[in-house]
């Protein structure tokens, strides 16, 4: 079977400079990446072309942990990004690429995702409900203004 692509769309109320420093902040990256029910831990995050993560996504019902890794193949800040993912277990096989599109709109940003090569051992069906979770996750943490106190 060949591999997947999930595409995923958003307008979210935030400038491209709050949802970019979302993906390149590891404690915010950490805060909404991971679907509902998930804990994410960032092992490593270096933030530039060329640099890699580690982290791990870990089942808060079951303890149950998956963890990953890539490289940061393209960044332009505030309007770009693609990187690599691959699973650490043997059993997780392939790489997956995922690019992210920030467009300045009126209300805030076009986000635009597109996840290649995603194994077809996670349901696709899976894949875009963990990436609506996602996404909505990070929509509750830019869309706030909040005062400084």
């Amino acid at each position: 079977m060949e591999n997947q692509t999930i595409s995923l769309h958003r307008v979210i109320k935030a400038s491209p400079e709050k949802v970019f420093r979302a993906f390149a902040d590891p404690l915010a990256h950490a805060t909404w990446l991971p679907p509902y029910g998930y804990i994410c831990t960032v092992q490593h995050m270096d933030f530039k072309v060329g640099g890699t993560y580690s982290m791990a996504f870990i089942n808060f019902s079951t303890g149950n942990k998956h963890s990953f890794g890539g490289s940061y193949l393209e960044i332009k800040p505030n309007a770009f990004i693609k990187y690599s993912d691959r699973f650490d277990d043997p059993n997780m096989p392939g790489e997956m690429t995922t690019t992210v599109w920030l467009n300045a709109v009126s209300c805030g940003t076009d986000l635009k995702v597109v996840q290649e090569g995603v194994p077809t051992f996670i349901p696709a069906e899976m894949c875009y409900l963990g990436w609506q979770d996602s996404l909505d996750k990070l929509i509750k943490l830019v869309e706030p203004e909040i005062p400084d106190a």
